[in-house]
Order: C-alpha cells, then sequence, then structure tokens
C-alpha cells in the first residue's frame, strides 16, 4: 500500500502526549518518523501499566510507526550527529519550550539555514510573541486557561477538567493537519517554512467555534456560550434500567419524537416549533424529553428511535468499546505483535484509503533500539556513533 508521506523523513524531538500524538499520525501517513529521545527517555514509558521497563501502555499509544533513537543533546558529539539528521531530514518536529531549543542550538533559524527545504514544526505551550511564550504548558493547565473547563462553570457554576487529555490531543490533530500543509507547501515551492502551532491558542479557537456566540459579532449581539452545548439538562438520558444518548435535531425528528411519546402537539408549540424556537428554549425542551425517555427500557428506545431515523446510541463504558458491534465487525481492535512487549491490540486510526486502513509499519520502538541503525543512514560512522551515543 503506497502511503500519502512515504519517503518523507521526519526527526520527531517530541515528548508526552502533544507532540508524540501528532508525529504518530505523520508516522501512520507512511513518513519515516526518527523519535529522538533523551537518554532517559520519554516520560510516558513509565505511565501505565506495562509489561517490561519503559514500555508502558500510554507510551505505546501514541508512539507506532516510529524508530527511537538516544542523543543526549548537552554532547558536542549528538550534536553533531542531529545536525547530520537535520542535512537529510523532511521536517524537524519539536514541543519543547523555544527557549530550550534555542539553547541546544537547534531554533527554527539555526535548523532552516543548515537545511532550507526542511519544514520546522514548532509545537509550543503559547505563541512565541506574546507574554506567555515560553511558559511550561500542560495539558490541564491548557483546559484551565483556555476556557474549556470553564464552560463547565458556565453549566454547573464550577469548573470541571475533562476525563481524557483533550488539549493534548486535539492540539495534536491540528498540528499535524499543519504540518501535513506545511509540507504540502514545502513541494510546490522548494523552500522550508516554519510552522508554529500551540496548545493555547489552539484550545481557545476550539473552545470558540460554538462558544464565541454574541461575541462573534461587534458590538456583541448576546452573551458568550452556546445555550444548547452549556444546557444542564444536556447529558445522557436514564432509560427505565439504564442510559442513552439521543439528539432529535430537525423539525423532522421533533416531529417523529413527539408522535412516538404520545404528545405530537408539541410540535405546534411556539416554543418548540422550529430549530431557533428550540434552542431559546433549550433547557425545557431537554427535560420534557427527558422525562419521556426514563418511561422505557434502553433496547426499546434504541429500537424506536433508530426506526425514526432520530440519532442514538448507549452509553458505553470504556470496557464495553471491545464489544461495540460496529468496532467488532470492522475490526477496529488490530491484533499486533509486538517483538518484546508480545501481543497487543492497537485502535485503528481515523483513515482510511482506497478502503483500506493504515497499516502498523513498525512496533513502538523500545528506547535506542534503531540508535545505530538511524545514525549509520545519515552517513556517520562506527567512530562518530560511537562518540554520538
Amino acid at each position: 500500500m503506497f502511503l500519502p508521506l512515504s519517503g518523507l523523513r521526519v526527526i520527531d524531538i517530541t515528548s508526552i502526549i502533544y507532540g508524540p500524538y501528532a508525529t504518530q499520525i505523520l508516522g501512520d501517513l507512511g513518513a519515516d518518523v526518527i523519535k529522538v529521545e533523551p537518554p532517559e527517555g520519554d516520560a510516558t514509558r513509565v505511565l501505565g501499566p506495562a509489561r517490561n521497563p519503559g514500555m508502558a501502555a500510554v507510551y505505546l499509544g501514541s508512539n507506532r510507526n516510529k524508530r527511537s533513537l538516544v542523543l543526549d543533546l548537552k554532547k558536542p558529539a549528538a550534536k553533531e550527529a542531529l545536525w547530520r539528521l537535520v542535512d537529510g531530514a523532511d521536517a524537524l518536529v519539536h514541543n519543547m519550550r523555544p527557549q530550550k531549543m534555542a539553547a541546544f542550538g537547534f531554533d527554527p533559524d539555526a535548523v532552516m539555514a543548515r537545511n532550507p527545504k526542511i519544514v520546522y514544526g514548532g509545537l509550543h505551550g503559547y505563541r512565541e510573541d506574546g507574554p506567555y511564550a515560553g511558559r511550561p504548558a500542560y495539558d490541564d493547565v491548557i483546559q484551565g486557561e483556555s476556557g474549556f473547563a470553564g464552560t463547565f462553570t458556565a453549566r454547573d457554576g464550577a469548573p470541571v477538567l475533562a476525563p481524557t487529555i483533550v488539549a493534548d490531543k486535539s492540539a495534536a490533530l491540528l498540528a499535524s493537519t499543519g504540518l501535513v500543509a506545511a509540507l504540502f507547501q514545502k513541494f510546490r515551492t522548494g523552500k522550508g517554512v516554519y510552522v508554529e502551532i500551540s496548545m493555547f491558542e489552539s484550545m481557545v479557537g476550539y473552545t470558540l467555534v460554538e462558544h464565541q456566540s454574541g461575541a462573534t459579532f461587534s458590538p456583541p449581539e448576546g452573551p458568550m456560550g452556546y445555550a444548547r452545548a452549556l444546557s444542564r439538562q444536556r447529558r445522557p438520558h436514564a432509560t427505565s434500567d439504564g442510559f442513552i444518548c439521543m439528539l432529535p435535531y430537525t423539525d423532522k425528528q421533533w416531529g417523529r419524537f413527539w408522535e412516538m411519546v404520545g404528545t405530537p402537539e408539541r410540535s405546534a408549540e411556539p416554543r418548540f416549533e422550529s430549530i431557533a424556537a428550540r434552542s431559546r428554549n433549550i433547557d425545557e425542551l431537554y427535560a420534557i424529553a427527558g422525562a419521556e425517555v426514563i418511561k422505557r427500557t434502553t433496547a426499546e428506545w434504541l429500537d424506536a428511535l433508530r426506526a425514526a431515523e432520530i440519532p442514538c446510541g448507549p452509553v458505553n463504558t470504556l470496557e464495553a468499546l471491545r464489544d461495540d458491534p460496529q468496532l467488532r465487525a470492522i475490526g477496529f481492535f488490530r491484533p499486533f505483535q509486538h517483538p518484546s512487549e508480545g501481543a497487543l491490540e492497537i485502535p485503528d486510526s481515523a483513515f482510511r484509503f482506497d478502503r483500506q486502513s493504515l497499516p502498523v509499519r513498525h512496533h513502538q520502538p523500545r528506547l535506542g533500539e534503531q540508535s545505530r541503525e538511524v545514525l549509520r543512514e545519515a552517513g556517520l560512522s562506527e567512530a562518530e556513533i560511537d562518540a554520538a551515543l
């Protein structure tokens, strides 16, 4: 299978989740991703269950389709080895603070002077021209600063952190998009490009897609916050024996729902007669719907709602996902035999090309597993490799 980024080499100087998840996507798309790690390795190598030291579950989740090279960038020989890799690379991606990369000597100006055709990806916490530039940034902090946790305040009166590392992963998805676009620009123009993607600004924009609301206009045409998303009644609905999520949205869908529960006249009520009216009365709408849903079982509701073509689904636990009929039918959890970790299951990527899932071309590497291999490919002699390592 020919992959979109086949033949491209990416130097990946990233750690934790934000950077590694972004570069894993590049690897899934075919790039040769060289994961450059310090001697102690990526911090996620010790997070979560593990069969062997340095190969914990969190690390395994965002480092497939990569090769690992250990370099201590405090050593001159290691820096020289990295420069040799820069010479033949299509992209260099890091999520260190900019001043740390500059201290190592690998700031964008220096790298692009050495290789004018390289894409330099700076995955920063904050844009480098603002007063927050250079601050350390982690998911919990960015969820708070970006207003994401504050959406819970607007709804419930107190901030909450989502029980997933949503800032890291969302920013990583945007970063992978920006990096692919920069690579496309490089091949169209023949010149390298410096692309900066920052977690804070990414998550502010992400949160405000719907929540800028009335403040979209100057002067504002109403308050900030998308009413439907902030409704306290917007939640999984309790059935008589469990929970479902459902979303009648169009006039026809709500009409079918009201008929289903024996109150077709609600379609003509001014507060519910249109999508705009329902939006203004969303708390009442969802409260009435919830009071009806609890009268039947989960199975009864899913059958009835699907027959009426009203979007709906069960509320899966993490464990239930493994038995989801859709995921089982498409083979979403892909068996993979890792050379050191044994049998694994790898969730499929988001992409299919020509109806084929992207292959797992390379197992998640042990720390420094391909150090000598990668440096030989870069043209270093055995003596130079010994000095660099």
